[in-house]
């Protein structure tokens, strides 16, 4: 058990709000706020108060760092063993599990009662359900066990847009759902990108990512595949869903065509670890710069200017002469 035999250290007040921020891995939650606010902005059609998007970031943020703290106690055994991550506040002793596991308590409680509170119950037990199967499926039962671990795990991280989709509208219909799948066939791609650059690091603690079991070459033909997957499915929205439109059409198109062209790279050069980085970097934007399309699309100055962009074209098709 790692940690027990780990000196802690003394710390300042400032030092320890530090190690606890660090235990939420903030660098992650951005993104999951990012997919939140596009399903929220779909569903109040370019409409979404604004209270109720404060405490639903503010709620999700809450959630989603009380996963990854829970997941820092789960994992500080790995993580003492990796000289990548030892320098963490659990393995390197700054906090310990007891009160990191409160910590995660506590901001799981103040995460749910902000949804049940100012939202509804809905996406309050959505953002819950998403730390259990972060916790319970992933990190416990898959991470550890298969090389499917960030497939299946994956769906923890395509909550958010049905917990966003829920704060406006009090229920889920299928254009969250298309959402959801959006995320979930994004993030082997994504993930398995990052898992080919810290190979070795995975190798190391007998974590059977996929690039340690099945090697390079059949990770990037998966990644392949799950990019041919899930570029059409970014399409869904437009037709039949009909939720966005044309602007958001465009930014799909051609944020997919660049994210192919990036897989088709690597899979021709899966040992390439830049360009294996290249991907990673890219999925991010791909899916931030796809999410603000779906956002600015809604908005309802958006829709006046598409509509007379439209009557100005449909004019001047009138007056070219035929025949």
């Amino acid at each position: 058990m790692i940690g027990t035999n780990v000196a802690r250290r003394n710390e300042n007040w400032l030092q320890a709000v530090k190690s606890y921020y660090q235990l939420t891995k903030p660098r992650i939650i951005p993104l999951l706020l990012i997919t939140t606010t596009a399903a929220m902005w779909i569903a109040g059609e370019g409409r979404v108060d604004l209270f109720t998007l404060f405490i639903t970031l503010l709620g999700g943020t809450l959630a989603a760092a009380s996963a990854q703290v829970m997941n820092c106690i789960y994992d500080r055994d790995i993580d003492y063993e990796m000289l990548r991550t030892r320098a963490r506040p659990i393995p390197s002793g700054r906090v310990q599990s007891r009160h990191a596991f409160i910590f995660a308590v506590i901001l799981a409680i103040f995460s749910f009662s902000l949804f049940a509170l100012f939202v509804n119950v809905l996406s309050g037990l959505l953002a819950m359900s998403g730390i259990v199967f972060y916790m319970l499926v992933y990190t416990h039962f898959l991470k550890r066990n298969s090389p499917q671990n960030i497939v299946i795990g994956g769906a923890a991280g395509s909550i958010p847009p049905l917990v966003g989709w829920a704060a406006v509208t009090g229920d889920l219909s299928w254009a969250p759902w298309v959402l959801f799948t959006i995320i979930f066939l994004w993030t082997p791609p994504h993930f398995w990108a990052l898992a080919l650059m810290i190979k070795e690091d995975y190798a190391q603690v007998n974590v059977p990512m996929m690039p340690v079991v099945e090697g390079e070459e059949s990770t990037v033909q998966q990644i392949w595949w799950y990019t041919l997957l899930v570029i059409p499915c970014t399409f869904l929205l437009v037709y039949p869903l009909g939720v966005s439109g044309v602007l958001y059409g465009v930014i799909a198109v051609v944020l997919g065509v660049k994210f192919l062209q990036k897989a088709w790279q690597l899979k021709q050069a899966p040992f390439n670890q830049e360009l294996a980085r290249s991907l990673f970097k890219f999925s991010i934007l791909y899916l931030m710069l796809l999410c603000t399309g779906m956002v600015v699309d809604s908005l309802p100055v958006t829709h006046q200017l598409m509509a007379t962009v439209g009557d100005n074209l449909t004019t001047l098709v009138s007056l070219i002469p035929f025949g």
